[in-house]
């Protein structure tokens, strides 16, 4: 360590000592200290090399040095080098660290041991109205200032996530939040937007509780029957007669309810495809307006407008049931003497199946929820009318299955159109030959 900076004061002192016996004591003490302070000046200057460099550090301005310092030079070259690597395998990492966290679907963001924002990706900055940039070392609360939020941040434990819900605009946001201790006192803040997963689970509840309560009417009326008849010491014909239509009707809506749940559950299932066939819609329509007619019992004016003689492409028995629903809706909430028309056009090669009525229409605030389970506008008449709540779902998933929707136009007491709208591709082009329709067939 010490070698190589004393090879120059041994040289300059041996050739002093040369001097010495040759030149006198005063020539070489002369020669010594000359020797010496040039010695001095070479560190001094190189010194002062160093100094710069340190001033404005960069591996171009490193100056090369001589003697001893240029190992000393060439030594901090290669550790400069060594760092430089190593910060760019960091900022490398960094990197790729911030691009994962920008593109987790979840908000992050880092809390310093004061709860102050260190870095957060950009689905935290929309969760939460943030900038990375404008924020950093903003203190979170200040920020979010949900008391919720507030006492979970305050409180010191977090094994359970915080459920919070954030009014926005016209519309609620459900958050899941978990903070996630880490280092000496670091925090990490997840938060998920579970807004849809929220939704489906009050669908779930909702929708066991319809169940349930749909059930239950009938099964009381029959239980309550069923004991009636029990404790009667003497049967009455007539009574009985009456009984047993009555438990006849509810166990009949039992089964269509029954019925109904489990086409909506094979609606559902992805293991059941739809299956392509041709559908011939204006037989479809004359079939329609048939049952329509059965089911009218001659109160009603049932017409077809079939503009086109296309079909569709898709599952018969599907569409068979999804436009049937939506016949028997007309039908059921369209006054004695209403007119009702099933029709089947297509506009600018977009083929659709609507039925229009001039029934009690729908008020607007309640459309957005007609396909909802069990969803009625109006309870009371729709157990009335027979429904089970489920038609227009069903009819949702049908017309999904097929890449089409479900239009809905209404306006109170003056009627309703519904709508199914088919993607252009699932219009089958080949023209159907015009069949000619008896007038007693028209009218059955």
């Amino acid at each position: 360590m010490w070698g190589r900076p004393l090879v120059p004061v041994i040289s300059v002192t041996a050739v002093a000592a040369f001097l010495w016996p040759v030149a006198g004591a005063a020539v070489a003490l002369g020669a010594w200290a000359m020797m010496l302070l040039a010695l001095v000046y070479h560190h001094l200057r190189n010194l002062s090399q160093l100094y710069e460099w340190l001033e404005a550090v960069s591996a171009r301005s490193l100056p090369d040095g001589s003697g001893s310092w240029e190992e000393i030079f060439s030594g901090l070259s290669r550790l400069l080098r060594r760092q430089t690597q190593i910060e760019s395998r960091l900022s490398a990492t960094l990197g790729r660290f911030q691009r994962a966290g920008a593109a987790l679907p979840e908000g992050v963001i880092f809390l310093d041991e004061h709860d102050r924002i260190e870095w957060c990706n950009p689905r935290a900055e929309a969760l939460y109205g943030l900038d990375s940039e404008r924020d950093r070392q903003q203190q979170i609360t200040n920020l979010i200032r949900n008391p919720q939020f507030v006492d979970y941040l305050q409180q010191g434990s977090f094994n359970e996530p915080l459920t919070l819900r954030v009014s926005r605009a016209d519309t609620e946001v459900v958050l899941s939040i978990q903070l996630v201790p880490y280092g000496r006192s670091d925090k990490l803040l997840l938060t998920r937007d579970i807004t849809h997963w929220d939704r489906l689970e009050t669908t779930r509840r909702d929708f066991v509780a319809n169940v349930s309560h749909e059930l239950r009417t009938p099964l009381t009326v029959v239980g309550g029957f069923l004991e009636t008849l029990t404790d009667m010491r003497e049967p009455d014909p007539e009574a009985t007669h009456r009984f047993i239509g009555l438990m006849s009707e509810q166990t009949t809506r039992m089964n269509r309810l029954v019925e109904d749940l489990l086409t909506l559950s094979r609606l559902e299932s992805t293991q059941n495809p739809v299956r392509e066939e041709f559908v011939d819609v204006p037989e479809l329509l004359a079939d329609l307006r048939r049952e329509a007619i059965a089911l009218s019992g001659g109160r009603h004016r049932i017409e077809v407008q079939a503009d086109s003689r296309e079909g569709l492409d898709g599952s018969i028995e599907e569409l068979r049931s999804a436009f049937g629903n939506l016949v028997s809706n007309a039908v059921r909430y369209t006054p004695d003497g209403g007119p009702i028309d099933i029709g089947w056009v297509v506009r600018e090669g977009i083929p659709v199946f609507f039925v229009r009525d001039n029934g009690i229409g729908i008020e607007p605030q309640h459309l957005p929820r007609l396909t909802e389970r069990f969803y009625r506008v109006d309870r009371s008449r729709s157990r009335s009318t027979g429904g089970t709540g489920l038609g227009l779902a069903i009819v949702k998933h049908v017309l999904s299955r097929h890449q089409a929707h479900l239009e809905i136009q209404s306006e109170p007491g003056k009627g309703s159109t519904f709508s199914a709208v088919f993607p252009p591709a699932r219009l089958h082009r080949t023209e159907l030959p015009v069949r000619e329709t008896a007038p007693q067939e028209a009218d059955r």
